[in-house]
């Protein structure tokens, strides 16, 4: 099978300037079950055509990709890119629907925002408004992914009250090091408002995090943050292989 490396450096191309920002896809697919009853070589040639996309487009844009195989039952794979226009996106989006394997795709879920300067203080790190402007992963073993969406009371709520519950928010989040936050934006571009994305090495850390962040004030304008994702860091090759690849 074609080899491809999980991530793939940024392109200068793709990689932002000091006031650019990013355009963010999480495309999660769902194979066939039918697929799984072809012969092993169509299989094999097929996944390879796939790999071979998804390499190709890795030298453009930041592509990462992650198997949910076992983790969600109506999803097997997402590939999460990173780029600097929508055209980006849509482009690798058509050439992953030419593929063979397409004819056996569907994708349940897909998400689109872009990276922004946060609007609220971060006083633990003051750099972090700037950092969030770019997506600089992690490369952890685990993805979180999910939607998120305030209630409009959150909005109609004076600044310094809802940075108050921010900084709450940010305390918490300072007390699991080993979770790191990709907060992007979708306003107007899609249904949620943003599309938050947890790095982790400790599942175990992430829940501990989520469960405290429940107890916090903030949380009572949190409408919607469903579904959630989590996702495997995998080449795609390895990502082939789970969701029916015979070696």
């Amino acid at each position: 099978m074609t080899t491809t490396t999980r991530v793939e450096t940024q392109p200068q191309a793709t990689t932002a300037s000091a006031q650019g920002r990013q355009v963010v896809g999480f495309s999660f697919y769902r194979v066939d079950p039918a697929w799984r009853r072809l012969p092993g070589a169509t299989k094999r040639k097929q996944a390879d055509e796939l790999c071979g996309v998804v390499n190709t487009y890795a030298k453009r844009l930041m592509v990462l990709t992650y198997s949910l195989v076992g983790m969600k039952a109506d999803t097997d794979f997402l590939i999460w890119r990173v780029g600097t226009s929508l055209d980006q996106l849509q482009e690798m989006s058509g050439a992953v629907r030419r593929t063979e394997l397409a004819g056996y795709l569907s994708m349940p879920y897909a998400y689109l925002s872009v990276t922004k300067r946060s609007t609220y203080v971060d006083k633990l790190d003051p750099e972090h408004q700037d950092q969030r402007r770019f997506i600089r992963p992690a490369n952890s073993k685990y993805l979180f992914v999910y939607p998120f969406v305030k209630t409009r009371d959150w909005y109609l709520l004076p600044m310094e009250q809802r940075q108050g519950m921010m900084d709450e928010h940010i305390r918490i989040g300072s007390k699991y090091p080993s979770v790191r936050l990709h907060t992007t934006y979708s306003f107007g571009l899609d249904d949620q408002e943003f599309v938050v994305a947890f790095e982790s090495d400790t599942p175990q850390d992430f829940l501990d995090l989520v469960m405290e962040l429940r107890e916090s004030q903030g949380s009572r304008y949190t409408l919607r943050d469903t579904p959630i994702f989590t996702c495997v860091a995998k080449p795609m090759p390895e990502i082939a292989k789970d969701f029916g690849t015979p070696p």
